[in-house]
């Protein structure tokens, strides 16, 4: 793998792909292209180091997916991720805290050998640079912000041919060009907004407290939930940094009110209120780490690509965190446009086509816009007070509980099997 810094305004950089964000899914997407035989300019504003730490545990985690994990398997990431700390869990429980609603998940009622792991975000990183210094189809051009997106005026060249690439002029001068720029640069995505798509954007109204926190009991490799009036608490088991303690990463999601009466107290009295929420089924709560919080917003692109252009992941969407998916939405978002760019390139065609990434755009986007009306369902209908509502869902609850054929679709949608899902998430979900 190539890294530049470039310094002159008069270096132009031509590469197949330009992807702006080095994060845990523009960066799977320019491993999976490099694979492809296609060169990759990959720009990021912050500069890389190591960011996942042996002995800190990291509080922004992700629940991988069966499927993302074959994804990660095929691009012989997964060994590096495992190396450095990765907990399965085998179990899922899912209950309201006004009511005896409850459901149960376990990956034996489908005969897999867990339903996920939970991973640190910073080691999912770190493993994936490890990964792309092997490629040296990838350039990196780290450090550096990106201040215009526009089409690439070649000197001397006929204006079609020109129109056929996209110019990218980082902050110190330089431009990087490609017949294709993709936006992975989050949910306040700078190539979005250069490009003026058009994006649904609404608060809902909360905020995710996250932590570490060590508790008394184990786990037992087991991802609970609690719906509270005021939102849903997580407690997802993590793989523990000292032998003989027990590990959790928690997300708190809850109105802002609370999100803020929570963030005034001090670690005691949230380690207490914490223990009280999830009706202490981890006993009590010794340790905090990393507490923080953020505001939670939906989005949803109008439209996922422009001719030359193309967005993944939270630059083309975001959900509310309670089921975990937003971060398996976006490698499906990568693995579908590297396999639709993989197929373009092997018969020529040229990588910015509009055809060619609208085929991507209408295979992502029913998916991604189904499990944002999903979760925001959930939201909605276990955040109400009323008292029909509260036994519906507490009914619902026992009902897909005993039901033992739902159980397993759902049981199926947790592991990231989905329609239309990309061949080497395929050949690898048994891996």
């Amino acid at each position: 793998m190539n890294e530049q810094s470039a310094h002159s305004s008069r270096n132009v950089l031509e590469s197949d792909v330009a992807i702006v964000g080095a994060g845990m899914v523009g960066a799977t997407l320019a491993l999976l292209l490099a694979e492809a035989g296609i060169s990759v300019a990959l720009i990021d504003a912050g500069k890389y180091s190591l960011r996942w730490k042996e002995a800190q545990l990291d509080n922004r985690v992700s629940a991988i997916t069966a499927a993302s994990r074959a994804l990660f398997t095929s691009l012989g990431v997964w060994p590096g991720i495992v190396k450095r700390r990765a907990a399965p869990y085998q179990h899922m429980q899912v209950w309201d805290s006004e009511g005896l609603g409850e459901i149960n998940f376990s990956a034996s009622e489908v005969a897999a050998s867990e339903l996920g792991h939970i991973v640190e975000n910073s080691a999912i990183i770190d493993a994936l640079n490890e990964a792309l210094e092997q490629h040296e189809k990838i350039t990196r051009l780290f450090g550096q912000q990106v201040t215009s997106l526009e089409w690439y005026e070649q000197p001397d060249a006929p204006r079609a041919h020109s129109e056929s690439k996209r110019s990218l002029t980082l902050e110190n001068g330089a431009k990087v060009v490609a017949p294709l720029v993709v936006g992975a640069d989050g949910g306040r995505s700078m190539v979005r907004r250069m490009a003026a798509i058009d994006v649904n954007e609404y608060p809902t109204g909360q905020q995710a407290i996250v932590a570490s926190v060590r508790h008394q009991h184990s786990h037992n490799d087991t991802a609970r939930q609690v719906f509270l009036p005021t939102g849903p608490l997580a407690f997802l088991p993590i793989a523990s940094p000292v032998e003989g303690e027990y590990w959790s990463s928690i997300v708190w999601s809850a109105d802002s009110d609370e999100a803020n009466r929570l963030q005034a107290l001090d670690d005691d009295q949230f380690a207490a209120a914490l223990q009280q929420a999830f009706e202490g089924r981890v006993g009590n709560i010794l340790e905090l780490q990393s507490r923080a919080a953020f505001p939670l917003v939906q989005r949803h692109v109008r439209r996922y690509t422009l001719p030359g252009l193309a967005l993944v992941g939270d630059a083309a969407h975001s959900l509310h965190p309670l089921a975990g998916q937003g971060a398996n939405l976006g490698f499906l978002d990568v693995a579908v446009l590297a396999e639709e760019l993989a197929r373009a390139h092997r018969r020529g065609a040229a990588l910015g086509d509009e055809r060619v990434l609208e085929r991507y755009g209408r295979r992502r986007r029913m998916d991604n816009s189904a499990m944002i009306k999903l979760m925001d369902g959930f939201r909605l209908g276990f955040g109400s007070r009323q008292p029909l509502v509260r036994l519906a869902r507490n009914v619902g609850l026992r009902s897909v509980n005993r039901f033992t054929p739902v159980k397993q679709v759902m049981i199926q949608q947790a592991l990231g099997y989905r329609h239309d899902l990309p061949e080497r998430m395929k050949k690898n979900a048994s891996s």
